[in-house]
């Protein structure tokens, strides 16, 4: 029990990449190692699972689609049994062959789940012909969220993230493939897909974003650390309501809005390495996961939506847009790295 107290103290005080052994007992021969989102395997959860099925559990979590990406690919992510992605992440790690089918029939508790999450032929990204590659878990469509003492009536569009009367005081996400989406879809055009000769305008665009805003996150608390010590204006939500519902619990006096121009949103599902140890325990994880109650913790602690139950709110639905796979997401990765430090324009011309 000490060592499982020290174990978690470490959790609790790491945010990046984070690894940490949550489980007992230690003569236990399987280990289940999950690779996730904050929020997404609490310790105390993963610890009823671990005594539950008797064995050892890892759990590493990241902090953008990019470094999921990275961790997957060394090693055809044999490092990690079980992992949740976003839909269009989905399909790359299919399209790679890190990923291996699943069997729905092995995961009862998917009956339980609302029709739009169990009809996964209708999700894009997740299957190919009748073969199953992820299940869904949770949703969160990316909004503003305002500093109401900052603003006079509420930001309604995706410029505000540029208006230079907050410069120094907005909040973004890091990551590559979000921000030319973001940048795009301010622009008027599709998200997912800029032609070539489209690249300079949406990094000139990105630059000036970079300049405007105080720093760019990747994680929701630290999001939350900076909005409050900085006196933040504006924040890109990339989290959804899982931040406006950290903010509120520090007493941050903040609003939330879907901009006019429409917001992405990602379904995080969760698939199953190609290189897992014990796929039957990965499946038993998953299963875990979908119980009423634990589906409720989620939506409790992190403000996150389960896929058991309709959201208390519904509004503004007509401008979610569900994320896909993007043109090229390595040169989008590459180029916001450059962005991100600093390059000059015409070095952005050319990937």
């Amino acid at each position: 029990m000490q060592l499982y107290r020290l174990a978690s103290h470490l959790c609790r005080s790491m945010t990046l990449s984070l690894t940490c052994l949550l489980a007992q007992p230690l003569q236990a021969e399987e280990t289940l190692r999950i690779l996730t989102w904050p929020g997404y395997a609490d310790s105390d959860l993963v610890q009823e699972f671990a005594e539950r099925y008797s064995v050892n559990v890892q759990v590493s979590l990241i902090s953008s689609d990019d470094s999921l990406r990275e961790k997957l690919s060394v090693n055809q992510g044999g490092n990690y049994d079980v992992f949740a992605a976003n839909t269009a992440e989905i399909k790359h790690y299919i399209d790679q062959q890190l990923v291996q089918p699943l069997q729905a029939s092995a995961i009862p508790n998917t009956k339980r789940q609302l029709w739009r999450f169990r009809n996964l032929q209708s999700i894009p990204g997740i299957t190919q012909g009748t073969t199953t590659y992820a299940i869904p878990y949770t949703y969160a469509e990316m909004g503003l969220i305002y500093d109401r003492q900052q603003f006079s009536s509420p930001p309604d569009s995706l410029a505000s993230l540029w208006d230079p009367r907050y410069r120094g005081k907005v909040l973004a996400y890091d990551a590559s493939s979000h921000n030319y989406s973001v940048a795009r879809l301010l622009q008027g055009d599709a998200p997912f897909q800029i032609a070539d000769k489209d690249f300079p305008a949406v990094s000139a665009k990105l630059i000036e974003l970079r300049r405007n805003v105080l720093t760019f996150y990747s994680l929701p608390e630290e999001s939350v650390s900076l909005f409050r010590e900085h006196k933040i204006a504006l924040l890109y939500a990339n989290y959804g309501r899982q931040q406006l519902k950290l903010l509120q619990n520090a007493g941050a006096d903040v609003g939330y809005v879907i901009p006019k121009e429409g917001a992405l949103a990602w379904l995080d599902c969760w698939a199953i390495s190609r290189g897992a140890k014990n796929p039957q325990l990965a499946q038993d994880w998953i299963n875990f996961t979908l119980e009423p109650r634990i589906s409720k913790e989620l939506s409790r602690r992190q403000g996150l939506a389960n896929t058991l139950e309709a959201p208390e709110e519904s509004s503004n639905l007509d401008k979610i847009i569900w994320l896909e796979p993007v043109e090229d997401a390595a040169r989008r990765a590459n180029l916001w790295t450059r962005i991100r430090s600093g390059d000059s324009l015409p070095a952005l011309d050319t990937p």
